[in-house]
């Protein structure tokens, strides 16, 4: 395994993006309901408000369902994007926020990553968890191209390479998580391995590390602050735009989630150290 492998293990996630993206651009309006299904008023905690404001703050065109439309929107509801806002059900005291962006026959163009808090108010927990979720459509270079074509053409080819990458990055991470497995049979100790980059047959070594180490995620805007039981700060978790993988600031690494836990992988080099870790969220 090389450091290509590495990077293919992370960089589909960032592709379905750029798809979701170029998707996006063909359509010239955003229109937010004036009440989503988990809310029992209408703009209930402003989020409808808020999310109209963060639209048109970067860059879209967005009206609240409830607005005046342009005489193009009105004749024609097939030029806008619903933004659907759907409160993902977690753990307790957990609000989770995500926001998907649906077409005039139900197709869903784009999905933002999941935003998180552990806030106990129920207005700034939504307030926040909307904006961490928004950073994904936040960071899209959106341009309406006034394209022509069949919206729900332009979707369906989105959907076949998505899927098309997420076979071939799924084919990839089992690559990965096999040499985690393999290590664990020849060593007898199941939590790190680092695979070595040479000419010959890769050396597999291995470190014993204190299961007992837990590691607790703390919400920031942009990702999360990865603390010990001290606490002292470890290391911050950048969002990707999958909520199982995250992006490591400052090394080439990742921490991403497989069936067993959460997997730290790093790049190291010419190493590719993989290492299970206790982490809480």
């Amino acid at each position: 395994m090389n450091r290509i492998l590495f990077f293919i293990a992370f960089s589909f996630i960032f592709q379905f993006g750029t798809y979701a993206q170029d998707a996006i651009n063909n359509y010239k309006y955003i229109i937010v309901p004036t009440q989503y299904d988990f809310q029992k008023s209408e703009d209930q905690y402003q989020l409808n408000s808020l999310t109209k404001f963060l639209f048109n703050k970067h860059g879209y065109q967005a009206y609240l369902q409830s607005d005046e439309f342009p005489s193009d929107l009105g004749a024609d509801n097939c030029m806008a994007l619903k933004a659907v806002l759907k409160d993902v059900k977690g753990g307790f005291l957990v609000t989770k926020i995500q926001i998907d962006l649906v077409d005039c026959k139900n197709n869903t163009v784009a999905t933002s990553v999941i935003g998180i808090t552990k806030i106990k108010n129920f207005k700034k927990a939504y307030t926040k968890a909307t904006r961490d979720a928004f950073i994904t459509y936040q960071d899209f270079d959106y341009k309406y191209n006034g394209s022509s074509e069949s919206k729900t053409t332009n979707v369906e080819a989105v959907k076949e390479k998505a899927a098309e990458t997420k076979v071939d990055s799924k084919e990839t991470l089992e690559v990965v998580e096999s040499e985690i497995k393999a290590a664990d049979e020849k060593v007898k100790i199941p939590d790190e391995i680092e695979i070595i980059e040479e000419e010959e047959e890769p050396v597999i070594t291995s470190e014993v590390v204190d299961k007992k180490d837990i590691l607790y995620a703390q919400p920031i805007n942009n990702g999360f602050q990865i603390v010990d039981t001290e606490p002292k700060k470890v290391m911050m978790l950048l969002y990707s735009g999958s909520p199982d993988m995250y992006i490591v600031q400052g090394k080439d690494a990742v921490v991403y989630r497989n069936e067993s836990g959460w997997v730290y992988a790093e790049n190291d080099g010419n190493r590719l150290r993989v290492k299970k870790i206790n982490l809480k969220f």
